[in-house]
């Protein structure tokens, strides 16, 4: 990941002016440490900090078209360039980044950013009319804000941080959006035919699901510097290892690197995220590297955490401190890109609460609203947690051609059938059962649904709560609503979220940026409905879903218990052969 900022259109193009636009992009350097650029053109300004994967050596930004009139500032992958630059042999290119074919594209119009495969967030300036374009990729996997100066200059930043305390008004940028200034505002370029929430009516396949995956993670082992997968010994996660190590030998990566995958985990010592990645790690061979981290160690890194991820939102916090953590060590080894499991969950229906989906249609669309919702949650957390220490993270379930095929599968199949042999993604879990070639283990591809907050260890959360409840008194929840009116926080453990990103983020628009409203184990609010009994028990943490995970709040916490019908799931279900 890069860091980009852009201001467009201000009144000041002084050197004062020149050297604030420097000292704010500085904000991003984090994201971006290999090396800076700033391209000015009378009143416009296009920063970039880089973070070099593809052409470490020619892929400095701004990049440009022949004739310079046109520079962009690109944070992301595209990982079809060499597709699209067979069709722009008559362009002339500068350099081997794969974002440079988005300055020649341009000559096809402002719907060229639907050819792109990938993961962006952009700012195109043609010099010729001074117009430009701003766009984001299609779920939101790469962050970006936009902004409004009180001088009519309009702003874009990969990390609100760069831009809030200039901007009058800003917001998130939404995905699958592009900003023109020709056409003025905001219009939405990515339009599948999932986004409507019709329920589909496909049969499932799951060869084509596991092909199309395989697709996924084969294109995201583009890269020139080296690189490991994240490995919580989860289903999605343990699946990316394993498809990426399968292909990894023929890949480009392996010619400079070696064909040994490197795989990182984190969590408290003796949590089940620990114990489940090293078994995985010993059946794939990998070299797995396990960090541990302390209750105290996420506690004293909370408010570095907020900076850079830029949100109260509990979930969110709780599971970027871990990955956090993780991301320095690993920068510390050399590494600069993994890819990650994020995306699965939202597709399949694979959060607990899914259990109590009374048919497929409110199944169907709760699973639409989980993706359209990624950019603030899981998205941000993958993103903004890694790029805080140098590191890319690239999620191969988020793969436009994947989502496609995934969400047009009939929901009925994705439903959640313990009679049939069917736990959470079962749809994804069959379509990996393979006796003759077994990606992973039985009891691994079956292994019920943690999320990352609960995986690292169950008093990592117990322990947040705790400290929270030091340091928020009755009196200050009981007044909430009079302090922060706005996405009012319910529990302790919220409102000291809130202080600390106050204390970076004062302005309203930043509260903004947040979301808010009841959920249960990471459910949408719509979704709550599901179960009377939820709406007394509004907590992030899978445990919340009560009658559901096997160490649900109130009942059995030893972390390694497991009903026995859970065991017999992998035996009732049948494998692809």
């Amino acid at each position: 990941m890069c860091g980009i900022l852009a201001v467009l259109g201000c009144v000041d193009n002084s050197q004062a002016k020149r050297s604030r636009i420097i000292e704010l992009s500085r904000r991003l350097r984090h994201r971006g440490p290999d090396w800076s650029g700033l391209h000015c053109y009378e009143d416009c300004y296009l920063a970039h900090e880089r973070l070099a994967i593809v052409d470490p050596t020619s892929g400095d930004q701004p990049l440009y078209n022949e004739d310079k009139t046109i520079a962009v500032t690109v944070n992301g992958e595209i990982y079809n360039h060499k597709a699209l630059r067979e069709n722009l042999k008559s362009h002339q290119f500068r350099t081997g980044s794969d974002c440079e074919v988005i300055a020649h594209l341009v000559k096809h119009g402002e719907e060229f950013v639907d050819m792109l495969d990938g993961m962006f967030a952009f700012v195109l300036l043609d010099t010729r009319d001074k117009s430009f374009i701003a766009a984001r990729d299609a779920i939101g996997i790469t962050p970006l804000y936009i902004g409004w100066g009180l001088d009519g200059s309009v702003w874009f930043a990969s990390e609100m941080k760069a831009l809030s305390d200039d901007c009058e008004q800003f917001m998130c940028f939404p995905p699958g959006h592009i900003y023109s200034s020709k056409q003025g505002g905001l219009r939405r370029w990515y339009n599948p035919p999932w986004f409507s929430e019709v329920v589909p009516s496909t049969p499932y396949d799951p060869l084509v699901v596991r092909n199309t995956f395989e697709k996924a993670v084969i294109k995201r082992l583009m890269t020139d510097v080296p690189f490991g997968v994240l490995l919580s010994g989860g289903l999605d996660s343990s699946l990316v290892a394993s498809v990426a190590l399968r292909h990894l030998e023929k890949s480009e990566a392996a010619c400079q690197w070696g064909s040994k995958l490197h795989t990182f985990c984190i969590g408290l010592k003796g949590s089940p995220d620990l114990k489940a990645g090293r078994e995985v790690a010993d059946y794939l061979g990998t070299r797995h590297h396990e960090l541990h981290f302390t209750v105290q160690d996420g506690i004293d890194a909370i408010e570095e955490v907020i900076y850079h991820v830029e949100t109260y939102d509990v979930t969110t916090i709780r599971a970027s401190t871990p990955m956090f953590l993780m991301s320095r060590k690993i920068k510390s080894l050399g590494v600069k890109m993994v890819l990650s499991g994020e995306g699965s969950d939202e597709i399949f229906g694979g959060y607990l609460y899914f259990h109590k989906a009374p048919n497929k249609k409110e199944f169907h669309e709760e699973t639409c609203r989980k993706i359209k919702a990624l950019h603030q949650y899981d998205c941000l957390r993958a993103n903004k947690s890694t790029s805080a220490w140098g590191v890319e993270a690239r999620v191969p379930f988020l793969d436009k051609e994947f989502i496609n095929v995934a969400m047009s599968i009939d929901p009925e199949w994705k439903m959640i059938r313990p009679d049939l042999g069917r736990i959470e993604k079962w749809v994804l879990r069959n379509a990996f059962d393979d006796e003759k070639n077994p990606y992973l283990p039985k009891h691994i591809l079956y292994r019920q649904k943690e999320q990352f907050s609960d995986g690292v260890g169950y008093s990592w959360i117990d322990g947040l709560k705790d400290h929270a409840n030091k340091h928020v008194s009755e009196t200050m929840l009981m007044n909430a609503s009079f302090v922060f009116p706005d996405n009012t926080p319910l529990t302790k453990e919220a409102y000291y979220y809130r202080t600390i990103f106050e204390k970076f983020f004062p302005k309203s628009a930043a509260r903004a940026t947040v979301p808010g409203g009841p959920s249960v184990a990471c459910s949408t609010a719509k979704a709550v409905e599901w179960d009377a009994a939820w709406s007394q028990n509004l907590d992030p943490s899978g445990r919340a879903a009560l009658g559901v995970h096997v160490s649900a709040y109130g009942e059995d916490k030893t972390e390694d218990s497991r009903p026995e019908k859970l065991q017999k799931l992998a035996e009732k279900t049948p494998a692809i052969v």
